[in-house]
């Protein structure tokens, strides 16, 4: 019997629109592989239709990324790609991250949370990046220069999202490192340079064709790519995650790779990072479609 699967994607976050890109590529890549795909959209399809074998997730954000839609196909025993109940709320929280990262040792930027509850004076030289602490793409991030534009930047940001991080704006060499499970384990890929034209990797840099510059491989020195690839392994592996994860550095000239946040279920569109990085190693997108989809349907002994 063929395997129905069902491919995930728009859903409810401020990344509906490329979570239906993504989808849109993983169900066509799918359909050529043979299988019997449904493209579902949680917001419009109740889950009494969700009638598949396996889920293929290409969910992004808040009940895509963070635990919320995992619950519930884990409940109606439907296997899914990506990373397990606890590694997504994991992920996609900043909050829990970091304390995840510095538990483990792991180097990440100065931070400290913001709550509508409690008035935190700046405690970071400036320039800071402010970010919400549960929403992906760099959706709602913003720089703050000046004592005014971040008293402004996070009164607004913390009415509009509730917690947030103010983190250390660091200078330094953007880059990617994405890593794939396969039966030997989990790999990291090809380091990925981001030279974006705006003033970080944001959501507009990130998905306009053209705003970024991309360099793949990086250009960073063997040891700075093997050292950050080593980061991202442990990241993948400490946090718990599965199929495939993406960790985004930044470089700084004396501290070197510094974490700046995982992600659970990485784009699959035209423009996103992933595919890229794994064709960089060799491995066209419905190889990597199908191998995040084996991954699924292995028993956990075999992972």
């Amino acid at each position: 019997m063929t395997l129905r699967v069902g491919v995930f994607c728009g859903g409810f976050s401020g990344e509906r629109s490329v979570s239906l890109r993504s989808g849109k590529n993983v169900a066509e890549a799918l359909r050529r592989r043979g299988y019997a795909v449904t493209e579902i959209d949680p917001a419009v399809v109740p889950p009494s239709q969700w009638t598949v074998d396996v889920a293929f997730l290409a969910l992004h954000g808040p009940m895509g990324e963070d635990g919320g839609i995992q619950a519930v196909l884990q409940s109606m025993k439907i296997p899914f790609t990506g990373s397990p109940v606890s590694a997504s709320v994991l992920g996609m929280n900043k909050i829990l991250t970091k304390w995840i990262l510095e538990t483990n040792q792991i180097p990440t930027p100065r931070y400290y949370i913001l709550s509508k509850d409690v008035c935190v004076p700046l405690n970071l030289p400036l320039p800071v990046i402010i970010k919400p602490i549960n929403e992906g793409s760099s959706l709602g991030i913003e720089i703050a220069d000046t004592p005014e534009q971040y008293h402004e930047i996070s009164n607004r940001l913390v009415g509009t999202y509730g917690l947030c991080i103010v983190e250390e704006l660091i200078e330094g060499v953007e880059i990617t490192a994405s890593v794939l499970d396969g039966r030997d384990g989990p790999t990291a890929l090809p380091l990925l340079g981001l030279n974006p034209s705006n003033r970080f990797y944001d959501y507009d840099a990130k998905y306009t064709e053209g705003k970024t510059r991309f360099e793949l491989p990086a250009n960073v020195s063997t040891d700075l790519t093997l050292a950050a690839q080593h980061i991202a392994v442990r990241a993948h592996t400490i946090i718990g995650c599965r199929g495939a994860s993406r960790t985004d550095m930044i470089i700084h000239p004396t501290r070197g790779p510094l974490v700046l946040e995982i992600n659970t279920i990485p784009g699959m569109t035209d423009t996103s990072d992933l595919p890229a990085q794994a064709r960089c190693a060799g491995i066209e997108f419905d190889d990597l479609v199908e191998q995040i989809l084996t991954n699924a349907l292995m028993p956990e002994s075999m992972r």
